[in-house]
């Protein structure tokens, strides 16, 4: 899968669908700046997987739980560890290995630990298209 897409705020769900339709992994890793729209994004995609869970990013706790009906989905965010050891503290390859929904924000400062298949999704600030707050990318990788 290689998709590129300007949206706006309000496109915002369009692009979660494709990103759940289109996934060939459960393991989404989000790049981007501070204020990048990455916790947005995974807002979006836990409330239609079907969670009424709050969706915050998980900066001081590393790791947040959400539930639906049927499942359990792990959304981390990396940006202040400041080495994998804190990831492998946490208990990261029993989440990593699980089989759920793991959205991971900030993955370049675990990128040595990540293996296997995953969607990356990285989200730019859209300076040039009118209306078009955002850039994001999405491709099938394998780590």
């Amino acid at each position: 899968m290689n998709i590129e897409l300007d949206y706006s705020l309000r496109e915002i769900e369009d692009v979660a669908k494709t990103i759940i339709e289109n996934a060939s992994s459960k393991t989404l890793l989000f790049y981007g700046d501070l204020g990048a729209g990455k916790t947005t994004l995974i807002k979006t995609i836990v409330c239609l997987l079907g969670s009424d869970d709050i969706v915050t990013s998980p900066t001081f706790s590393l790791v947040n739980e959400y539930k639906n009906k049927k499942e359990i989905m792990y959304h981390f965010d990396f940006y202040r560890i400041e080495n994998e050891d804190e990831a492998y503290d946490i208990g990261f390859e029993e989440y990593f290995t699980s089989g759920k929904w793991l959205f991971i924000e900030w993955p370049e400062n675990i990128s040595n630990i990540l293996y296997g298949e995953a969607i990356s999704i990285k989200i730019e600030k859209n300076e040039k298209t009118e209306g078009k707050a955002r850039n994001v990318k999405i491709n099938s990788i394998i780590l």
